[in-house]
């Protein structure tokens, strides 16, 4: 099929690859020229695994192409999917500014006897379909278009596999012929098909990251009680997750939730939920409780080194979460700020996301040292505190890591670490939601 994407961000690019990997021609447009400039030449502006060579691959067969002209995109294609950003507001609500803009400017290219599916693939909120198609009419009189929902599930670090093997594919659709030919864009992906009306499948993106946040709230907050009661959280969560109706999956204790689609998405969901009159109190204490995470992680620090200023700490991790380049709302960034701001001198080392971080200026590298080696980052610290969960940290010599620091102490964030063996190389060990040990 000849399918056109608006937006070649995180969601647009790997699905337009993707789609493309299965056989479509892909039209992926974006209104930065400077990102398809960068595209045409082979530069992928985000790191993915597997990304990369999935678009040079299908750039090659030419199977995926990049431009800044949507009439080009909306010309070619049959089925235009939306994946523009969709960022939260002040209150939590979500600024739908670009949405609104891309539905009018499909509104202006349309020409009489081109019939189109207009699919939002971005997170929006319930009934903005029927906006979409409401703006649509109106710069348009005469277009022939259905407008669907189409939520994206894909998780950052694994999210070419997410896409090329989904658990399902949801098509929010009020016509038969629409929904044919989305079914017909997915056939090759072979997952079950849930069709549903388009309000039901807006909300099922929102309920859904909701729902995965609340877990994580809920293991975090059972952390808390396994300290306080000299358990493990880890057992625990073992032990509740083997229950085949809850699952171990997002059943991890540790900083927080982060990145740029759980804190936004549980945001958006609350002001929905208040602007539907059904304010949905639960969600809100899921809030409370990851932003505690961190205070409580940073208190312990401060417990066992008394005052931070002038401590030199090493931290590992900045982005949100492993195999991403991401930092959007990372809770490792903001651990990183919070411990300048006590007057600590930092070192950090991350794989992927140093480079963002600092210039998108989430970090100030006038106070915050950036190092290229786990090693380099403990050298002379007094504690290391593990903020990211990247597999390269289980890897490192920690009798190399003991070596080089001040103190032998280690915060792990991420419960990454096995208590027994850090206690046996020597270090005084702290993890979230177990029991500290030190030899």
């Amino acid at each position: 099929m000849d399918l056109c994407i608006i937006g070649s961000g995180y969601v647009g690019l790997v699905s337009g690859a993707c789609f493309a990997e299965v056989g479509h021609h892909v039209i992926c447009v974006d209104n930065d020229q400077r990102k398809v400039d960068a595209l045409q030449a082979g530069k992928i502006p985000i790191y993915e695994p597997g990304l990369e060579d999935l678009v040079h691959r299908n750039v090659a067969a030419k199977r995926l192409r990049f431009t800044n002209s949507i009439e080009d995109g909306v010309d070619n294609s049959q089925v235009v999917f939306i994946a523009v950003p969709t960022p939260p507001q002040v209150d939590g609500s979500v600024d739908l500014t670009f949405i609104e803009k891309v539905a009018r400017e499909i509104a202006g290219v349309l020409k009489p006897g081109q019939y189109r599916v207009v699919v939002d693939k971005s997170t929006v909120p319930v009934k903005t379909g029927e906006k979409v198609a409401a703006t649509i009419e109106r710069y348009n009189k005469s277009a022939e278009f259905d407008v669907v929902s189409n939520p994206e599930f894909l998780r950052e670090g694994c999210a070419v596999p997410d896409l090329m093997n989904p658990d399902r594919i949801v098509i929010g659709s009020a016509n038969q012929k629409a929904t044919d030919l989305m079914k017909q864009v997915y056939e090759p992906f072979r997952a079950p098909i849930l069709v549903t009306d388009v309000n039901s499948a807006e909300l099922i993106k929102h309920a859904a990251n909701s729902f995965l946040s609340l877990k994580i709230s809920y293991i975090n907050a059972v952390s808390a009680i396994c300290e306080a009661a000299g358990a493990d959280v880890e057992l625990v969560a073992d032990g509740i997750g083997t229950d085949k109706r809850i699952g171990r999956n997002f059943l991890n204790a540790g900083l927080g939730y982060g990145g740029s689609c759980f804190p936004k998405d549980v945001k958006a969901f609350i002001a929905i939920s208040k602007q539907l009159g059904v304010p949905f109190h639960l969600l809100e204490e899921v809030e409370r409780i990851n932003a505690s995470m961190l205070n409580r992680f940073i208190e312990k620090v401060r417990s066992a080194l008394w005052v931070l200023k002038d401590k030199k700490l090493a931290v590992w991790g900045m982005t949100f979460k492993p195999d991403t380049d991401d930092v959007r709302n990372s809770v490792a960034i903001e651990l990183i700020n919070k411990l300048v701001a006590e007057g600590a001198h930092v070192t950090c080392y991350d794989p992927k996301g140093a480079e963002k971080a600092i210039e998108w200026k989430l970090v100030d590298p006038s106070k915050v040292t950036v190092v290229k080696t786990p090693l380099e980052a403990v050298e002379g610290a007094e504690a290391l505190l593990l903020a990211t969960e990247w597999k390269e940290f289980a890897n490192v010599d920690f009798s190399e890591v003991k070596k080089k620091m001040h103190t032998p102490l280690v915060f792990d964030g991420r419960n990454l670490f096995d208590p027994r063996t850090m206690a046996e190389l020597g270090f005084d060990y702290h993890a979230v939601g177990r029991p500290s040990l030190t030899k």
